[in-house]
């Protein structure tokens, strides 16, 4: 079963609480006012790579038991979260924001529960078996 939008939500919440804002902090230790540069980047670092080593998981996303999978159930692997992470990051900008309260809304009222950077990367969120 795919994970809706709350849940979706609380996991991304989740993930800005234990794994952002500590980043945050640490660059402003490390580097002061020019921390968000250093932030952004291990941030992103974080959200490409730690479901392709994690099987699909993030720290938040563990917690809600919900994982990204690609449709066949298997895990994300580098090309998919790319996709999902880049290219749809694109995308958003591109379209200044507007394409991500669509994908919020996709989520929230499609029954598959699949945004666009779902669709781009051939991806879903799922409960966790």
């Amino acid at each position: 079963m795919n994970a809706g939008f709350w849940i979706r939500l609380g996991a991304s919440l989740l993930d800005a609480l234990i794994i952002g804002l500590p980043i945050y902090l640490l660059s402003m230790l490390l580097l002061g006012g020019n921390a968000d540069r250093l932030s952004d980047a291990l941030s992103f670092l974080y959200g490409l790579l730690v479901p392709i080593f994690w099987n699909g998981y993030t720290v938040g996303k563990r917690i809600c038991s919900i994982r990204i999978q690609k449709l066949d159930g298997s895990p994300p692997t580098i090309g998919t979260m790319l996709l999902r992470t880049v290219v749809s990051g694109l995308i958003y900008g591109f379209t200044f924001g507007i394409a991500v309260i669509v994908s919020a809304f996709m989520v929230g009222l499609r029954e598959d529960k699949r945004a666009i950077h779902d669709f781009i990367a051939g991806t879903e969120v799922a409960y966790a078996e």
